[in-house]
C-alpha cells in the first residue's frame, strides 16, 4: 500500500479505517514488561527525554542498578503474565565499561522460564550486536522514533540512519527487532504516514507505540496539543495496515487515552501492551491490563 492511499485511509471516517484495521489483528494480546537499569546522564539532546543531560529535568540519575534488582523484576513481571523483559539503559550507546555487567543482566533472564530476554541499551557496532546474539539475547528495541524526514527536528546529536544502522544489525544477527514510535511530537499526519511505511519497510517484529508525555523543562514541555485521541487511534490503525505482520504494543503515554478509546484500539489494532511502569513515566497497573484483556474476551500471548 502506497503513501497516498494511506493518506485517504487515514482521513476516512474513524470506525471504517478501525473496521479495516480490526482484519489484521489476532485474539491474543502479548504482556511485556521493563527495569530501567541505568537512569539519566545521556550525552544526547532528543527534545522529549527527562533523561538528556541537555535540560534540567531534576529527575534522579543512577549507574547500573545491581543484578539481583533485573532478577526480582523479571520474576515480578513473569507474575503479571508478561513473556518478555526488557533491560533498559541510557545513553547513545552501551558503554564498554558496563557492556560486559549488561550482557550479565541479559543471561540472568535468560535464565527464568517463561521469560523471553529483551534489551533496549542504545546505538549499536556489529560488535555489540554479534555479542547480544551470542549470548541469546531474544530481542532487541531501537525505536525510529518519528519520520525521517522530520528526525531534525527531534534530535541533532545522532542521526535517523544512525537508527536505521542498528536495526539493520539487529536482523544481521538473527535477533528479533522491536522498533516504533512516539506520537505527538509535532509531526504531520503526512509524516505519520511516513512513519508507517518506513517501518514496513524495517519488518520490526513489534512496534511499540508511545504517545508523548511532555516533561517541563525539555523543548517539548508544551507539545500536549500537538495530537488528540481520534488521531492516535488513526495513526494506530495505518500503522497496523501497513504492518499487517507486526505486533502493535501500547507503551508509554497511552494514559492519554481514554479507557474506552484504550478498549477500542486493543479491539481494532494493537495487539501487545508494556505493562507497568515505564522510564521516567507512570503506567498502568498490570492487574488492570489483566482485567481489561480479560473483560474483552482476548487471551494473554505466553
Amino acid at each position: 500500500m502506497d503513501k497516498a492511499e494511506l493518506l485517504r485511509l487515514y482521513n476516512t471516517d474513524l470506525e471504517k479505517l478501525l473496521e479495516i484495521s480490526t482484519k489484521y489483528i489476532k485474539n491474543d494480546v502479548e504482556f511485556c514488561s521493563l527495569i530501567n537499569a541505568r537512569n539519566g546522564k545521556c550525552s544526547q539532546n532528543c527534545k522529549y527525554c527527562a533523561q538528556s543531560s541537555h535540560y534540567r529535568t531534576h529527575i534522579e540519575s543512577y549507574p547500573l542498578v545491581p543484578l539481583d534488582d533485573v532478577r526480582k523484576a523479571a520474576l515480578d513481571a513473569k507474575f503479571h503474565k508478561a513473556s518478555r523483559f526488557a533491560v533498559v539503559t541510557s545513553g547513545k550507546t552501551p558503554d564498554e565499561s558496563d557492556f560486559d555487567k549488561i550482557l550479565k543482566m541479559i543471561e540472568e533472564v535468560n535464565k527464568i522460564e517463561g521469560i523471553k530476554s529483551c534489551a533496549s541499551i542504545g546505538i549499536l557496532n556489529d560488535e555489540q550486536a554479534k555479542k547480544l546474539a551470542s549470548i541469546g539475547l531474544k530481542r532487541f528495541h531501537h525505536n525510529i522514533n518519528t519520520a525521517k524526514s522530520y528526525y531534525p527536528e527531534v534530535c541533532t546529536t545522532h542521526s535517523w540512519d544512525d537508527r536505521l544502522n542498528t536495526c539493520r544489525l539487529v536482523k544481521k544477527y538473527g535477533m528479533e527487532l522491536c522498533c516504533g514510535v512516539i506520537l505527538g511530537m509535532g509531526e504531520t499526519i503526512e509524516q505519520r504516514v511516513e512513519m508507517a511505511l518506513e517501518l514496513s519497510e524495517i519488518q520490526p517484529d513489534s512496534i511499540p507505540i508511545n504517545i508523548l508525555m511532555p516533561i517541563p523543562e525539555t523543548p517539548f514541555e508544551n507539545y500536549l496539543d500537538k495530537i488528540d485521541e481520534e488521531n492516535v487511534l488513526r495513526t494506530l490503525a495505518i500503522f497496523k495496515i501497513a504492518n499487517p505482520d507486526s505486533i502493535l504494543r501500547f507503551c508509554g503515554g497511552r494514559m492519554r487515552l481514554s479507557e474506552e478509546n484504550q478498549r477500542k484500539a486493543l479491539n481494532s489494532c494493537v495487539e501487545g501492551i508494556m505493562t507497568g511502569n515505564y522510564l521516567t513515566t507512570t503506567g498502568k497497573a498490570p492487574e488492570e491490563d489483566i482485567k481489561t484483556v480479560t473483560e474483552l474476551g482476548k487471551t494473554i500471548k505466553v
